[in-house]
């Protein structure tokens, strides 16, 4: 009872941000929206997140993970509700920056209780299913978005796309104290200057790679914005190496299977991202599919991913040990195959297939990893490493998307985008292959 709760909360942010893109239509024609609040709704959310997601992980190592779970959780609830019930634009971009910002409370919680409170068989199938929602949130909001707005529900156009947290997290508040473990006893100390040296850090790094593009930076500015976040992330470092309570535990990631476990886990995200992506725009520019239609053609994908991660932890350990090399190697050979089979059509049975393979391999290249890292730490170290999952996955997606998704929209063919996408899938099958021999 306890996993379903934390998977709720953890399916409502992992989804939010794509069920808002299918509906950014309709809010533009509704609130009169320029093109600059359209990507401001959209990365407003993006960017709240990965500025305080470490945060949130720390948070609740310091206050317990329960009671910041279900602060987040009202906190999305809530403002999910403003965003619903938004009367003008500037309001909603305010509600959707807010709403980041409480998912960034309450979602590095959901990892932390699982290491915490979950062994052995348990925490396998726990991960496995918490690696479902984490990854096929994006695909599934987009279906979930598309039929709510093409249903128009009540005459309410895109408001039902926010308004559906409502119920749902109510609820979730309601029962989350009998479903959740009571919190015990925290780290004493808060890292407050570490807090503004990683928001600032995170806000370098991400707000160009999510606002860059749309808004036509030149390269002075994505350039400048970078090499101060890096600055500042430098200079997090080495203020978390002196402090006695460390934000985060950096010393994690000397230790090298940690380290190649992380990379192998953000380079099949970012694949994914990207992949999602660059095929959605294929389908829709080029093969002349609706947003709703292109959704529902990643349903294969996701069946292929959701099986996967279930049936992982009931494998023999032989074949749990080659799944993470397999796994990507078989998503880019899936990828390549669709490129060539849909280049100028869509043959459904063939692509239906290769999108089934591609989702299943991406499952068996992340599930296991995360397993296996997870096995790695201690659990008073449990926070540190949700966070790190939480923030690497979420940076390597964006730089994806901001790099394949930018070739994409030079170069115009899906095939340019394939190629980047196997090579980093290539990357990621090779560091699988060394941290399952540790």
């Amino acid at each position: 009872m306890m996993l379903s709760a934390l998977l709720t909360g953890q399916a409502m942010a992992s989804m939010d941000n794509s069920i808002v893109a299918v509906a950014a239509p309709a809010i533009r024609d509704d609130l009169a929206a320029t093109g600059a609040v359209q990507q401001l709704v959209l990365a407003g959310y993006t960017l709240a997140f990965g500025v305080l997601v470490v945060t949130g992980a720390r948070l609740g190592a310091r206050y317990g993970y329960r009671r910041m779970f279900m602060l987040g959780l009202a906190g999305f609830t809530l403002t999910s509700l403003v965003c619903g019930a938004a009367p003008h634009s500037a309001v909603l971009v305010a509600a959707r920056v807010a709403q980041g910002a409480a998912a960034a409370v309450m979602t590095p919680q959901v990892l932390s209780l699982i290491q915490v409170r979950l062994e052995g068989n348990a925490r396998a199938r726990a991960i496995g299913l918490y690696s479902m929602i984490l990854a096929l949130g994006v695909a599934a909001g987009q279906v979930v978005g598309g039929v709510m707005v093409s249903l128009d529900l009540g005459g309410l156009s895109w408001r039902p796309a926010f308004l559906v947290n409502v119920p749902i997290g109510a609820a979730l508040l309601l029962l989350a104290p009998r479903l959740l473990p009571a919190d015990s006893a925290q780290v004493a100390r808060f890292d407050i200057a570490g807090v503004w040296l990683l928001s600032g850090a995170m806000t370098g790094l991400v707000l160009p790679l999510v606002l860059g593009r749309e808004q036509g930076w030149p390269l002075w500015a994505w350039a400048a914005t970078l090499a101060l976040g890096g600055a500042a992330l430098a200079a997090f470092a080495r203020h978390e190496r002196r402090v006695p309570a460390p934000l985060v535990e950096l010393g994690l990631l000397t230790a090298r299977p940690v380290r190649l476990g992380l990379t192998a886990c953000c380079a099949v995200m970012g694949s994914y991202a990207a992949f999602l992506f660059t095929l959605t725009l294929h389908l829709q520019d080029r093969l002349g599919f609706t947003a709703l239609q292109a959704g529902l053609a990643f349903v294969p994908y996701a069946t292929g991913f959701a099986v996967c991660s279930l049936l992982a932890a009931r494998l023999p350990s032989a074949a749990r040990a080659v799944m993470p090399v397999a796994g990507p190697l078989a998503f880019a050979l899936a990828a390549a195959a669709l490129w060539l089979v849909g280049r100028y059509g869509w043959p459904v049975l063939a692509a239906s297939a290769l999108l089934l393979v591609a989702g299943a391999g991406h499952a068996a290249g992340f599930t296991p990893v995360v397993t296996r890292i997870t096995t790695l730490v201690t659990p008073a170290q449990a926070a540190s490493l949700s966070a790190l999952i939480s923030t690497g996955s979420l940076l390597s997606s964006v730089l994806g998307v901001a790099a394949i998704g930018g070739v994409y929209l030079a170069v115009g063919t899906f095939g340019a985008s394939v190629a980047l996408i196997t090579a980093v899938l290539v990357l990621g099958a090779a560091c699988a292959a060394r941290i399952m021999r540790h």
